[in-house]
């Protein structure tokens, strides 16, 4: 038997390995035993086939000088090397991530999306290899999706009603070194982040009975009478002054926040109009249309009673101050009663999409599992 035969591609010498293509050892008369592939004394990741005569890497680092060494063997106890030195093609412009939410590190709730932004747009191709390249891995398994909501823009959630599980890590890789989205436009350097899911918050709010409940790991811990928007006020078929029904996410929190009637275009001095001009404390944002759970320390008379806020969710001051310090953001927030309808994209309120949907607005069209 005669010795085994390797071929590595891209050969010793080529000066314009492309890098999407990575690196393909593959042997006959034998078995592959050793694959090493460097770039800058740092091995390279790939996958060996079930039989042991193919091996594959990810994608390349573009302008890249990489180091493959190979050892294979036959029945017979023959042994081929094989090395081959190239340089990667380099990019003539860059793809990286320029944005990522949560942070790093940060503690986050149940129902927390992953948020990725990138520094160019991406064509409908491009996004199928850019989609691939993404890992989201958690301590404890979750299915969810991406979803594309621009060419610059793509947007990791779990499934309805089946939140991450509290308590644990979440890692995001975006392996895009090499991932090509156009001629000469290659992701140049992978991005990572890990964070955190804090406990399970839960709270659910009744436009009808006036009241909140909040769950903390599936037990009710706090219980309070709410005043929630009055209505009145339709602007192009919308009641700008109800509070949306559905799945919430907490955004963001202020221990004071400013709110006026600017944003509905209402001079604030023009009180007969429904102007107003306030400075309210812990104020939890659950929308980008202006909605939070916050203090209302003149609404005494109206929690559990009357609906009579502008929209936000008014609670008393203590029960206000302890909500905010317990929120993180990602936190669920779900309103019922009213008859005006969160919209899926008004703040973090992707829930709100249907399952089915959601897959398919990903590039691949598929559900993920994250264990």
């Amino acid at each position: 038997m005669s010795a085994p035969q390797v071929t590595i591609t891209p050969g010793t010498g080529t000066a314009k390995a492309l890098p999407e293509r990575g690196v393909v050892v593959q042997v006959s008369n034998g078995t592959l035993e050793q694959v090493n592939v460097t770039v800058k004394g740092k091995p390279v990741r790939g996958e060996m086939s079930p039989d042991k005569t193919t091996w594959r890497s990810r994608t390349l680092w573009p302008g890249a000088s990489y180091e493959v060494s190979v050892v294979a063997r036959n029945e017979k106890g023959k042994t081929t090397t094989a090395t081959s030195s190239f340089t990667t093609l380099k990019a003539t412009a860059p793809l990286n991530v320029v944005d990522m939410i949560p942070m790093a590190g940060e503690k986050v709730g149940v129902g927390m999306p992953i948020t990725l932004t990138f520094n160019r747009g991406i064509s409908d191709a491009g996004k199928k290899a850019v989609e691939q390249a993404l890992k989201v891995k958690s301590t404890k398994p979750a299915v969810g999706a991406w979803y594309w909501v621009s060419d610059r823009q793509v947007i990791f959630r779990t499934k309805n009603e089946q939140y991450w599980q509290p308590n644990q890590t979440v890692r995001l890789t975006a392996e895009l070194a090499g991932v090509k989205i156009g001629k000469g436009v290659y992701g140049t350097r992978d991005f990572s982040r890990t964070f955190k899911i804090g406990d399970s918050h839960i709270s659910t709010v009744s436009t009808k009975t006036k009241k909140m409940v909040v769950k903390v790991n599936g037990k009710v811990v706090k219980r309070t009478g709410i005043s929630a928007g009055k209505g009145g006020r339709v602007v192009n078929g919308v009641d700008t002054y109800l509070t949306t029904s559905g799945v919430h996410l907490t955004m963001s929190k202020h221990r004071v926040e400013r709110m006026t009637s600017e944003w509905m275009g209402v001079d604030p001095k023009d009180k007969a109009n429904g102007g107003y001009d306030l400075l309210l404390p812990h104020a939890v944002r659950i929308s980008s249309s202006g909605e939070y759970v916050h203090a209302s320390p003149d609404r005494y008379w109206a929690f559990g009673r009357y609906n009579a806020s502008h929209g936000c969710i008014n609670t008393p001051p203590p029960f206000a101050e302890w909500f905010y310090n317990l929120s993180y953001r990602g936190d669920i927030v779900i309103v019922t009663g009213s008859k005006r309808r969160l919209e899926w994209n008004n703040g973090w309120s992707y829930y709100q999409m249907p399952w089915d949907r959601w897959v398919k607005g990903g590039a691949l069209d598929r559900e993920v599992t994250t264990g």
